[in-house]
């Protein structure tokens, strides 16, 4: 079924088109993923078992692939995972000219290839590689895109230059082991959730939008006026993350693996814990196994240099978007989701 407006409000407000068999235009057919089938996931209930548990795969990935590459950050689940790597692997840290939201990612990345023996790259992502590789990832998925969609697809190409068969990313560990703690810090009234998880309300930036995408919430609606958010998140996030990095890297031709993604916490998060300091607390003690002595650092979410690069950014100008949009008041994630969305219009839907 062909309904731009839905698409248009559904991305604006979730950075994916939520419903499968409905697209923008005609010829498009866009896919909603489930990262991992529940017969393939491997129960742990530890850090000695999350540590064979990787180990095992990554065993299994060396029997395949010579040379395994890593999109390394700042944080724990890359470097985790670097370590399982042979001395002399690539590594990829994402860097900007322009920002300084790189900055302790780099200089974290570069302290553990230096202990690692790994060969480490800076990827440099600016306002032309927004401009030449965000076209290429809409084309592949038939809708707009996550600002990280670019930033994987460039580093990905250089990967692949370098002679690397498969990269390994830590994109699941925040969802499976408690690393959302911002979106599962209290137990969420059903509106205040709403509000909280939506990325930028579509009524506030569409002339013409769709109350149906709101939909989206009410399976997980429970008594009346509470929410299961925590299975909306293992359904709906797991979705909308994993579908960005499988696009992205479809797009470069290179294969990539989330060796945490297989794993599943075999009892239930200890909420105290991750709500008490310790987000992900299982792969913090990873973290102290695989670098004893070490300081473990603090949970540094993926970053995008989107508030630098989108500063001064006016809005859009088509005319499926309001006039007058608080543009001082968005994010700089919310100003690319502006941006691209028009950016995909003008490429299907050229203004006369």
């Amino acid at each position: 079924m062909i309904d731009k407006k839905f698409c248009l409000s559904s991305y604006i407000a979730y950075r994916y088109i939520c419903k499968d068999g409905v697209d923008f235009y005609d010829g498009m057919r866009h896919r909603c993923i489930k990262p991992v089938a529940e017969h393939d996931q491997i129960k742990v209930d530890s850090a000695t078992d999350i540590d064979k548990r990787i180990q095992e795969q990554i065993d299994e990935l060396y029997k395949k692939y010579d040379n395994i590459g890593i999109l390394l950050s700042g944080g724990m689940d890359s470097a985790n995972l670097a370590t399982y790597l042979r001395p002399g692997s690539h590594a990829y840290t994402f860097t900007c000219t322009q920002s300084d939201v790189f900055d302790k990612d780099v200089e974290r990345a570069k302290s553990y290839c230096h202990m690692l023996g790994l060969n480490h790259h800076l990827v440099n992502i600016s306002l032309d590689d927004y401009r030449l590789f965000t076209p290429l990832v809409m084309q592949a998925k038939c809708a707009p895109v996550h600002s990280i969609e670019p930033q994987i697809l460039k580093a990905a190409t250089i990967a692949r230059r370098d002679g690397v068969q498969l990269v390994l990313v830590g994109e699941s560990a925040d969802l499976i082991f408690g690393g959302m703690d911002k979106l599962i810090s209290r137990e969420w009234k059903y509106d205040d959730f709403v509000k909280r998880y939506t990325f930028l309300e579509p009524e506030m930036v569409l002339q013409d939008y769709d109350k149906r995408v709101y939909e989206l919430y009410e399976p997980y609606r429970i008594n009346g006026d509470d929410i299961d958010y925590m299975r909306f998140m293992d359904d709906v996030f797991a979705i909308e993350s994993s579908s960005s990095y499988l696009n992205a890297f479809a797009v470069a031709g290179m294969p990539y693996y989330d060796p945490y993604a297989r794993l599943v916490m075999a009892s239930e998060l200890d909420m105290s814990r991750v709500r008490g300091g310790e987000p992900k607390y299982l792969v913090r003690e990873l973290y102290a196994m695989r670098y004893p002595g070490v300081p473990i650092p603090d949970k540094i979410p993926m970053p995008r240099p989107v508030d630098a690069i989108f500063k001064d950014w006016q809005g859009p100008t088509r005319p499926e978007f309001r006039t007058h949009i608080p543009m001082a008041s968005l994010t700089g994630n919310q100003k690319w989701q502006l941006w691209c969305a028009q950016m995909f219009l003008n490429i299907n839907e050229p203004l006369p």
